[in-house]
């Protein structure tokens, strides 16, 4: 088995918009199949091998080339059968935002959503360019300039959904929407619309994402001795709580999530 997977931070101009890239190109003996955990957020696969088969509770599994994944509260299977190549871009919802153009609950409605059906044409010239570009470095500085040009271009995120935003990340999504709302001096009805356009879902939905993920980030660093401080810390009524949000947004209990984590930070084995 060859696992080769490299990592870069985009450029300094795309702060807030992208985290990271994530190069791979890995090579198994035999069919490979990955959990992927609802997320907080949107995720592009820029696919330089061959097809990703992808499924999830309600989405019967199909296969993908280039797709994008956006705020949604579940999980997916990943299957391929022993080689995969391409790029992970990890971007915020409102970075996504300005990137796509669309208004994000259409993505969010959907599992993954074909790459071509939100860039057209744009997407298979971008992913035909990565995939003759001989190393790594170029395919990240190529995506550095294809996604700046776009959000150089786009409407800038509303300032109460970016102020918004940023606040429940700080808080670990334990902000009421209510008092979000009061800060912000804005109807719910309103910050649901904004959110629902520019984030994907609702508020409240985005805020369980976010106390999701940062569980996921804790018990990532845990050997599973600490579930139940973990449970409170992250704000869950206790760990029969935070049981059945894993098995919501997981498809597995905690427990069981730690148990099938894959080393060096290659994810979650699904059997």
């Amino acid at each position: 088995m060859s696992l080769e997977q490299t990592e870069r931070a985009p450029h300094p101009l795309l702060a807030g918009v992208v985290r990271r890239y994530c190069g791979y190109d890995h090579d198994a003996v035999g069919p490979t199949r990955r959990r992927e955990v609802a997320q907080d957020e949107v995720t592009i696969i820029l696919s330089l091998g061959p097809l990703l088969r992808v499924g999830g509770p309600d989405h019967p599994e199909q296969r993908y080339g280039s797709f994008v994944a956006a705020l949604k509260d579940t999980y997916a299977i990943t299957e391929h059968d022993g080689r995969l190549s391409g790029i992970e871009v990890d971007l915020s919802p409102l970075g996504a935002h300005m990137l796509f153009g669309v208004a994000m609950h259409e993505l969010s409605s959907k599992l993954v959503l074909p790459l071509d059906d939100v860039l057209g044409v744009e997407a298979r010239e971008l992913v035909e360019r990565l995939a003759e570009a001989a190393r790594w470095d170029l395919r990240f500085a190529m995506l550095d300039r294809f996604i700046n040009e776009r959000v150089q271009r786009a409407r800038r995120p509303s300032p109460d959904v970016d102020w918004a935003w940023r606040r429940l990340r700080a808080t670990g999504g334990l902000l009421p929407v209510g008092e979000l709302t009061r800060e912000l001096g804005c109807s719910r009805r309103h910050l649901i619309s904004r959110f629902r356009e520019q984030v994907g879902p609702a508020p409240k939905t985005a805020a369980r994402l976010v106390r999701f993920q940062r569980t996921v980030r804790l018990l990532e660093r845990n050997d599973g001795g600490r579930f139940a401080e973990i449970a409170q810390r992250c704000g869950y009524y206790d760990q029969a709580h935070m049981n059945r949000e894993f098995r919501d947004l997981a498809g597995v209990a905690p427990g069981e999530f730690v148990a099938r984590l894959l080393p060096d930070g290659f994810g979650v084995a699904a059997d």
